[in-house]
């Protein structure tokens, strides 16, 4: 059920910083025509740390009624309190999504027992799919393939999203990992080979500017046809770079601003691209065709 093409998809905002519906409406509907294979709501790149939980919950709602069964729709519930993040995946199950992906706890920084330990608790108490997702870069803490392995063979969690970039770990993971386990890439720039090596396809920033072509990508990687996938990457290369140019999603809003399908809305802390960086951003989009 959950392979290809997972866009991380924004939360659009008006420049106040408040919802804005409409364009989340035809951001889904968009995805939904161009290809791409399951919608990620309300993860790091739609802003989870800046919606309390109403919006939060009403996001995901959203999104579920929209996409109507269509394809998957997989809700960011992950929290650094574990009460918190049953919660949040109790509602999100509520609410209607196939899957929840639970970030690492951040901040805290729990030792592997911890991380353990957090993950087990939340899938004894909510009875959904649910992924792992690790992201030292944003979490401070890396569970590391051991602990995954071990996750792996806990009921409700099917998955993890790995953001390291070390394809070395899909082998490691899939070696003692229970049967079906999904391992699925978070870093663009690598989710070819991560595919190759095992993976069953992407959650992908990038996928918000392109979706056609990430989908396309992911496909050809599944089916073998990796230099093919591997052409489709060098296109988006300039892309996914852009695309972190600052801190994920400031990048990725300005440029579908500029692509003229959403308002260029974004809450404190984070603020809009800084204009030094208009001109690379709007470049790689020229250069993949995207603009």
């Amino acid at each position: 059920m959950l392979r290809g093409s997972m866009v991380a998809l924004v939360t659009p905002m008006q420049a106040d910083g408040s919802l804005d519906w409409e364009a989340l409406h035809k951001l889904v509907d968009w995805h939904l025509q161009e290809g791409t294979d399951a919608i990620v709501a309300v993860g790091t790149t739609g802003e989870s740390a800046t919606l309390d939980v109403k919006e939060h919950i009403a996001v995901i709602r959203a999104v579920v009624d929209q996409v109507n069964g269509r394809v998957p729709v997989i809700a960011g519930t992950g929290a650094n309190s574990t009460s918190e993040a049953i919660e949040l995946t109790q509602a999100a199950k509520d609410g209607g999504v196939d899957a929840c992906l639970l970030v690492a706890p951040y901040y805290n920084k729990p030792t592997q027992e911890g991380l353990f330990l957090h993950h087990q608790k939340i899938a004894a108490s909510v009875a959904i799919p649910q992924l792992l997702y690790n992201v030292p870069g944003r979490t401070a803490v890396d569970m590391l393939p051991e602990t995954i392995v071990r996750l792996s063979h806990v009921d409700n969690i099917v998955g993890v999203k790995e953001a390291t970039g070390d394809i070395a770990r899909v082998g490691q993971i899939l070696e003692s990992a229970k049967e079906g386990f999904l391992l699925i890439s978070g870093d663009d720039d690598t989710a070819v080979d991560f595919i190759a090596a095992g993976g069953v396809g992407e959650i992908s920033v990038t996928a918000n500017v392109a979706p056609k072509l990430v989908a396309q990508m992911c496909e050809l990687a599944a089916q073998g046809k990796v230099e093919e996938a591997r052409a489709i990457n060098a296109r988006l290369a300039d892309v996914h770079t852009a695309m972190f140019l600052e801190s994920n999603p400031i990048p990725v809003k300005w440029a579908l601003a500029k692509m003229g399908l959403m308002p260029n809305g974004i809450r404190l802390p984070l603020t809009p691209l800084d204009a030094k960086y208009h001109s690379q951003v709007e470049q790689a989009l020229r250069a993949a065709n995207l603009l």
